[in-house]
């Protein structure tokens, strides 16, 4: 049997998958925080025809004759080049620029925190910052010191901040999202300040007028990876930490170098229908080398059937 026909069959099945992977890109052009993939070849085994051989005083070296036998794929890499914002406006969307990735979490205290570059983020009836899952986003202090550690963020406007002479609760008129991810909120009353969360659980207005209480202002938790290749696709727009991606920890961004936070405006994808468009070409191309590389080797072998009639 001709080995051509299972090097074309390996060639066939790459170009496959790298069809795949381009089909996956192009539906995902429009989604926000959606980082592209990418396929890496390489050569398959290799038969030995004939060994190197060394120079000598009378014959020169000669080098080794070997056959491949097609191809396989290296890798499926996430390439997490950043992709284009999108001004739009609403200002619980948020953008990173910068390496940094916002963690949500499925639960309130769950140990399974998620990664994702969609800032797609908006309140729920209860004022909690969540995405579009329902996931919550996850906030933490100035020396990480929140108890529970990561907290969900609740931007709620009533029962915040006490009015110094009523004492009656007043109600957040206003919120914004600066870019080392602070949360400024403005009360009934024009007070302005950050919101903060005590050691009871309570959120309230931070003017910045107690040093004591600095360390209770929470902010959007950021985490930067060293190995962000390593990361693990879950599904809606967001990354799972392995061994591989390397260790990291929930920090402010203006902490861990992360770049900086832009509210009002969401991280698009980073996929190209220029480079993808190209590169279906090449592997429908090299689909349909290879499949001529089998039909090639049929007819060959018919040839060789029909040699005895």
């Amino acid at each position: 049997m001709l080995n051509s026909f299972y090097t074309g069959v390996t060639g066939m099945k790459g170009f496959q998958t790298k069809l795949d992977v381009i089909g996956n890109n192009i539906a995902n052009v429009n989604t926000a925080g959606f980082k592209k993939s990418r396929v890496v070849f390489q050569d398959f085994f290799n038969q030995n025809i004939a060994g190197p051989s060394a120079p000598t005083a009378l014959r020169g070296g000669v080098n080794p004759k070997q056959i491949g036998l097609g191809t396989r794929i290296a890798s499926i890499d996430t390439v997490h080049t950043p992709g284009s914002p999108v001004t739009t406006n609403i200002g619980t969307d948020l953008s990173i620029d910068g390496d940094a990735y916002f963690v949500v979490s499925p639960s309130n205290g769950s140990p399974v925190n998620y990664l994702t570059k969609a800032g797609n983020f908006s309140r729920d009836a209860n004022g909690t910052l969540v995405n579009s899952n329902g996931y919550y986003v996850l906030g933490t202090n100035e020396d990480a010191t929140l108890n529970p550690q990561p907290q969900i963020i609740k931007i709620i406007e009533d029962e915040v901040n006490l009015d110094p002479v009523t004492n009656l609760p007043l109600k957040f008129t206003s919120f914004s999202i600066d870019t080392n991810g602070d949360i400024n909120v403005v009360d009934e009353d024009g007070n302005s300040g950050k919101l903060a969360i005590n050691s009871t659980g309570k959120y309230y207005l931070n003017d910045g007028n107690t040093p004591a209480t600095q360390n209770e202002i929470i902010s959007i938790g950021t985490k930067v990876v060293s190995n962000p290749g390593g990361l693990k696709k879950v599904g809606n727009t967001m990354f799972e930490e392995t061994a591989n991606s390397g260790v990291s920890t929930m920090d402010r961004i203006v902490y861990n170098d992360g770049g900086q936070i832009n509210s009002g405006a969401l991280e698009m994808s980073n996929v190209d229908l220029t480079d993808e468009f190209t590169e279906m070409i090449v592997a429908q191309r090299g689909f349909q080398a290879n499949a001529k590389t089998i039909t090639t080797s049929d007819t060959i072998m018919d040839e060789i059937v029909n040699l005895k009639r």
